[in-house]
């Protein structure tokens, strides 16, 4: 990326990135491990995505930073060159595919709860984190046998898939499939926050009233006070007829419905994982359209500066979304603070006792 003074700083900056990201998201990942109020299907897929980008920062950053220091120069094999690109390229597409299926999961959360409360397991987020891996090989994999696909770019300092005019080799596929799933992804969040927007407004309780027969009320309104009436021998005349309010009101008990305090809940979950993935967007973006521009443009040549900067920025993504948990989820926020040492944790202030001057 840069000579002299410039490749110095640069290692530093990616040393200090490299050091910040594994640190941050081995947090996230022990918090979650631990926790047991963690053990639910959303902090399954944080679990996995902070996991991901802990083995792409301690696996494929420090080539870049030997390269760096190397003077831009590739001092391994070309089998490893091909395993590091390969796996850069298998954590950009797994952090796609999983911001996708967690929007999806997101929406069900709160237009169909009932369906997610009881379908959304531990084996069915297993099953969901499997599918993504296996998807992002499926992407990542073929372009290992492709003769100068993946290789060293002097450029970028790293071990990467050479995006080249587009009828030269197949990344104009990779990259639409990308740009589709990262637009799919908003779609789902657009068509969550419509939802959310039309619901707004709470729907008021209509309350079915009890029948009425000889002081023996029944029905859907009935609370089977008059049964408990008669059979205590207060009542007068035949028995009364089945409490069919009873049976139904039991029914209802066992419909998952979603309170108001798990409605805020996945509210806020969703808005962590829309942070998330808006930072996704906005951090790879600019790398995107330069490999737009090799791919339509025959022979172009991107400023140097601006390569570099886009580069650094998809590095940069690797370490953003530990801040992002914390600062947007009280509660990983508490089991960090609970897990420090007594020294470094915020004191809590107390609600003052109501006094009167006498």
């Amino acid at each position: 990326m840069a000579n002299g003074s410039e490749s110095g700083d640069d290692s530093s900056n990616l040393l200090a990135a490299m050091s910040g990201s594994v640190a941050g998201n081995l947090a996230v990942s022990l918090l979650v491990l631990r926790d047991h109020a963690f053990h639910k299907a959303p902090y399954y897929f944080l679990l996995d995505l902070c996991l991901a980008d802990t083995i792409r920062s301690a696996i494929c950053f420090p080539f870049v930073l030997v390269s760096i220091k190397s003077g831009s120069a590739w001092t391994y094999s070309v089998l490893s060159c091909k395993v590091v690109a390969f796996m850069a390229v298998l954590f950009c597409f797994h952090a796609a595919f999983m911001l996708f299926c967690i929007s999806v999961t997101r929406y069900m959360a709160i237009a169909h709860h009932r369906f997610y409360s009881k379908r959304m397991t531990f084996w069915t987020s297993v099953a969901v984190v499997c599918m993504v891996w296996t998807l992002s090989v499926a992407m990542a994999f073929p372009p290992v046998f492709d003769v100068g696909t993946y290789k060293f770019i002097r450029e970028e300092d790293q071990c990467i898939f050479e995006h080249r005019y587009f009828k030269a080799n197949d990344t104009l596929g990779f990259m639409l499939m990308l740009a589709v799933l990262i637009l799919a992804t908003h779609v789902v969040y657009i068509k969550l926050l419509l939802f959310e927007y039309k619901h707004r407004k709470m729907k008021p309780v209509q309350m079915v009233p009890a029948i009425s027969q000889n002081w023996t009320f029944h029905g859907p309104g009935a609370t089977g006070q008059a049964a408990a009436n008669w059979i205590a021998g207060f009542g007068r005349g035949p028995m009364p007829p089945t409490l069919l309010g009873i049976r139904q009101n039991l029914h209802n008990q066992n419909r998952r419905l979603l309170g108001m305090e798990e409605f805020k809940a996945e509210k806020t979950l969703g808005r962590m994982f829309y942070i998330i993935t808006l930072f996704f967007l906005v951090l790879w973006s600019p790398y995107i359209v330069a490999c737009y521009w090799r791919v339509f443009v025959k022979a172009c040549t991107i400023p140097y500066r601006y390569l570099s900067t886009t580069v650094w920025m998809s590095f940069a993504q690797a370490g953003v979304n530990p801040i992002i948990c914390f600062l947007l989820n009280k509660e990983l926020k508490k089991g960090l603070m609970a897990h420090l040492p007594a020294c470094c944790r915020t004191k809590e202030k107390l609600p003052r006792e109501p006094y009167h001057i006498m």
